[in-house]
């Protein structure tokens, strides 16, 4: 079950970061531009497009998830994903069809982002709702650590390619080969999700006929969940898509640093967050959700900014100490986080409620977040200038989760989950 969620979370999310490791490039070849800048905000323009298709995605596969199953939604989404994918590795430049190319890049990055809607929130409910309830927040930190293994993954593999091809040739059809892979390895995911069991939590409040099945009751009986949610989510996503979609593309147009550097570099950072996941869920299941999760946020508050500074000096040993700190601050942050919001929400309108509200966030916050970096420091002319913005972003979730209550330990099946609700609810 567990092998099973971390394969799909990692193929899910290789086949969603490897369009920003590939960023320059398509720049070149999609956005033709005199001014470089002007072409890479036209690439993280597109990047933040595939966001654009989340929410929607996240009531489609909220609602699928909640009425079909969890296991139904994770086989859906991860054949979507690979087969969009391998799309944009077959397309043709700006060079051979002219606008078209753009054109067919920005379709390929919304079916992707369509199905990153579903992929995350799933996999995370359906590892909780099998995992023992005194370990659930490493279980899930564990399955959800994965969605940062395709960043260093997605970044060793540019940097092997580019090596062993040269620039030139990776610069000219090698990196169509990154994106290729991604559906051989969507049907491995898929032949693994296949062989798994549905949830029991889900299958005993659909025993129980609990599910009324409308995203608007869902999301109106449990506002504060909701509000939570996307509280939290805005930090996520931000820090996430920052560290993982934005930060190589910081160090060598900002920073000044080679792309070896800063893609090796970039891997390291990503691979100790990794880690750091299992800190932050082993923590809270020791300690609680709450004391973990706001520790966190007040160490982005007081460490984001100077951590930001250390990497934008522009050595290697700086941008590496840099972004270790961000990683492991990043990590525990995302550890707690992910089994919190699962635990807010009933089972019955668990993927329905927290999918929207989680996806609304990633749009907003993390679709946008390398483009308005880029401005940011475009127009203060500071390489520090988004630290800012994520320090103001932590403080905000913190004041929006300042009552929320302690979920670890509860029962995942809650009170609504066990009684049909009554005609009058329905309505």
């Amino acid at each position: 079950m567990i092998t099973s969620a971390a394969l799909g979370q990692f193929v899910e999310w290789y086949d969603f970061v490897i369009y920003a490791y590939s960023a320059v490039i398509i720049a070149k070849l999609f956005f033709p531009s005199e001014d470089p800048v002007a072409g890479v905000l036209a690439v993280f323009g597109v990047y933040a497009v595939g966001f654009l298709m989340r929410p929607l995605g996240g009531i489609v596969f909220g609602l699928l998830g909640d009425r079909m199953g969890r296991r139904q939604l994770l086989v859906i989404v991860i054949v979507t994903m690979g087969a969009a994918t391998m799309g944009i590795g077959l397309l043709p430049t700006y060079g051979q069809v002219g606008v078209l190319a753009p054109l067919l890049l920005i379709l390929c990055r919304m079916v992707q982002g369509f199905a990153a809607a579903g992929e995350t929130v799933g996999s995370n409910a359906f590892v909780a709702e099998h995992a023992p309830t005194g370990r659930r927040g490493l279980y899930v930190a564990f399955t959800y650590s994965f969605s940062t293994v395709p960043s260093v993954a997605a970044a060793l593999f540019v940097l092997f390619l580019t090596n062993t091809l040269g620039e030139a040739t990776y610069n000219a059809w090698g990196w169509r080969i990154a994106f290729l892979i991604g559906g051989p390895m969507a049907l491995i995911g898929l032949y693994i999700r296949m062989k798994v069991d549905e949830s029991p939590v889900y299958e005993a409040a659909r025993a129980a006929q609990a599910a009324d099945g409308q995203p608007q009751e869902h999301l109106s009986s449990t506002r504060p969940a909701v509000v939570r949610t996307i509280a939290l989510a805005a930090l996520a996503s931000l820090a996430f898509y920052t560290l993982s979609g934005y930060f190589v593309t910081f160090l060598t147009t900002g920073a000044n640093l080679s792309s070896s550097d800063a893609l090796l570099s970039n891997g390291i950072a990503l691979s100790i967050s990794f880690m750091a996941f299992w800190v932050g869920g082993a923590l809270s299941d020791r300690w609680g959700r709450r004391p973990v999760l706001f520790t966190a946020i007040w160490a982005v508050i007081v460490l984001y900014l100077p951590a930001l500074w250390l990497a934008s000096l522009g050595t290697f040993a700086s941008a590496l100490a840099g972004q270790l700190v961000i990683g492991m601050v990043f990590g525990v942050y995302w550890g707690v986080f992910g089994v919190t919001v699962i635990e807010l929400f009933p089972t019955r309108n668990r993927l329905s409620g927290a999918t929207i509200s989680w996806n609304l966030a990633y749009t907003v916050f993390g679709g946008t977040a390398p483009l308005l970096a880029t401005w940011l420091i475009d127009r203060t002319g500071s390489l520090v200038s988004p630290g800012i913005y994520m320090m103001v972003i932590a403080f905000i979730a913190f004041l929006c989760v300042r009552g929320m209550p302690e979920t670890a330990g509860s029962n995942l099946l809650h009170e609504q989950d066990r009684s049909q609700p009554s005609g009058s609810e329905r309505l």
